[in-house]
């Protein structure tokens, strides 16, 4: 009996991403949930210590709906870590700020998100990392930047945290 599946003629690049990325999150979850942190969390901290952001801002840097950034917000709160304030050019807005405990905590998980991606490219000789980081960028900011739009979305992968 013969097979109807044609044979692959290129590789399974979906997999190929979908795979090493999702590896990649469970290994930074893992390593940030040592410190009490999620990705999120992580995100939030860092680009809020950058400069006066907004929620809104925030949650889209991060890539996050309206509940997930409450929900990552309320526990930095309650951790200590930041707090929502009202912002210095905008009345009617309010933004993000880090405490002096939560700018300590940013510092020990960019280290941690640092090794953790250290060590995934580890295993790769320098030429091949550079090569891949290269390409990885090219495709990010060229041909694969923008999502298409269609009448079923694709689903995005899902972080843990």
């Amino acid at each position: 009996m013969t097979s109807m599946a044609s044979a692959r003629t290129e590789p399974d690049l979906s997999y190929l991403l979908d795979h090493t990325s999702h590896v990649l999150r469970t290994r930074m979850a893992a390593a940030l949930g040592e410190i009490g942190l999620t990705a999120r969390m992580h995100c939030v901290l860092v680009h809020a210590l950058e400069e006066e952001r907004t929620q809104a801002q925030l949650a889209e840097i991060g890539d996050m709906d309206k509940t997930t950034m409450v929900v990552t917000v309320d526990a930095l709160e309650k951790a200590g870590l930041a707090e929502r304030r009202p912002s210095s050019t905008d009345r009617r807005a309010r933004i993000i700020a880090v405490t002096g405990a939560g700018a300590e905590v940013a510092a020990e998980s960019r280290s941690i998100v640092d090794r953790v991606h250290e060590e995934a490219l580890s295993s790769l000789p320098g030429d091949e990392r550079a090569v891949l980081l290269r390409a990885l960028e090219r495709l990010a900011t060229g041909h694969l930047e923008t999502p298409v739009e269609s009448p079923r979305p694709a689903r995005r992968a899902r972080q843990r945290g």
